[in-house]
């Protein structure tokens, strides 16, 4: 990439598509996992989730940035931890990417015909929704990622005016007797047993990591960019992660919940549950708008990262003919998953978190390492960069963080 083309695009676009691909369908799945640990817990568990992500994140990309533009997982873990790690974290990698594409096939399948029916009286089977949305972004795919980051980033924005409309609305009709749970009909009401079994889901509620060779791509070795991208793009997700949980638990009871999770927990039955508040007119509108566009661009974030990871993986090349090859693999093997089992929305985000702890944890951290080791050795990549070792931790509390505060 030359300099004037990572020059072109700001890191605006960087943090729109992370924290396009974090806001998205899995919020939906926050207020339901988070119904038994509540708002308080629940907030707390968030904040410690976002500030594990994001440093695990930040431990992956630099050890991104020793490697040539378009190196992706199988690339790095390969030469830097060995090939018996580099086949778990490849199966790790692949089974997080593939089952949230999995979950958001499942929830763009719910909340589209739920919105059909609705609106036009017609019941739209969720099967055939969620396969005809998984041909589109696979289409916008094949042609370009670029065009997929933008969309993902005209997604955002509009999505940003909906939720301002729809939860500053409910944001003035917050029940303080709600949020606290004091209407609870259950005594002596236990919350901390909850943390534990929400974990998972509030960490696959930050999962950018997938992205970040897709940003490399799209900057280079611009690294002040990359860092903004990343740690703006997820605080923003994290401060609207809080006022959706302010707004959900003040509006809707905890009790309530039980039906919802009765349901299945998919995206459509959370929404019913809002439109139960008897919100009319614009309120209900723009909340349908949000809904739909929350799960699309987490969907084109997702499966951006799938694409790039697997066109690495195989080495397939970027011709049309190969991006069609790449398509298939990124696309095929979910949606067949979907026509078996379509209502695995809620369990897709919880498995993917799950083992996105493992990815965004240990991988990071020994990925990490291992490149700041072979970088003080010898500049084996031609970066041009000053020698340097020890541990990643400190590395990016003092080096990285005081790029991003000397940038801002």
């Amino acid at each position: 990439m030359t300099d004037q083309a990572e020059k072109k695009h700001s890191a605006f676009w960087g943090v729109m598509v992370i924290a396009g691909t974090v806001i998205g369908g899995g919020m939906f799945a926050l207020p339901v996992d988070l119904a038994g640990a509540w708002f308080f817990w629940g907030a707390f568990i968030l904040i410690i989730a976002w500030f594990s992500m994001l440093h695990s994140g930040l431990l992956l990309l630099e050890a991104n940035l020793n490697y040539p533009v378009g190196s992706s997982f199988n690339t790095i873990t390969k030469d830097l931890i060995g090939n018996t790690w580099n086949i778990i974290s490849g199966i790790t990698v692949a089974f997080v990417l593939y089952i949230l594409t999995y979950a958001y096939i499942s929830a763009n399948g719910a909340i589209i015909s739920e919105t059909i029916s609705m609106n036009l009286g017609y019941h739209a089977n969720p099967r055939i929704v969620g396969i005809c949305t998984a041909i589109f972004v696979a289409s916008v795919l094949w042609i370009s990622s670029l065009a997929a980051s933008r969309i993902t980033s005209l997604f955002l924005g509009l999505k940003i005016i909906s939720f301002v409309i729809v939860f500053g609305s409910f944001f003035f009709q917050v029940d303080y007797s709600i949020l606290r749970d004091a209407t609870s009909t259950t005594a002596g009401t236990s919350y901390f047993p909850y943390i534990f079994m929400a974990l998972p889901v509030c960490l696959a509620s930050f999962g950018f990591h997938g992205n970040i060779p897709s940003l490399i791509i799209c900057y280079g070795k611009r690294k002040d960019k990359l860092i903004k991208s990343v740690v703006f793009g997820s605080l923003l997700a994290l401060v609207i992660y809080l006022f959706w949980l302010y707004c959900t638990m003040g509006n809707i009871p905890r009790e309530s919940f039980k039906a919802i999770i009765s349901s299945g927990g998919n995206v459509d039955s959370l929404v019913k549950s809002f439109l139960g508040t008897k919100q009319h007119g614009i309120i209900e509108f723009c909340l349908l708008v949000f809904s739909n566009l929350a799960v699309a661009s987490s969907f084109f974030g997702v499966t951006l990262g799938l694409f790039d990871y697997l066109a690495d993986l195989f080495k397939i090349d970027n011709s049309h003919g190969g991006r069609f090859k790449t398509v298939l693999l990124t696309f095929l093997p979910p949606a067949l998953l979907y026509l078996i089992f379509p209502n695995g929305f809620i369990y897709g985000i919880g498995g993917a978190g799950a083992v996105r702890h493992h990815l965004g944890g240990h991988y990071s951290r020994s990925a990490c390492n291992q490149s700041s080791q072979e970088v003080s050795q010898s500049d084996v990549h031609g970066l041009g960069r000053q020698s340097y070792s020890g541990d990643c931790h400190s590395l990016w509390y003092n080096r990285d963080f005081m790029l991003v505060r000397q940038r801002l």
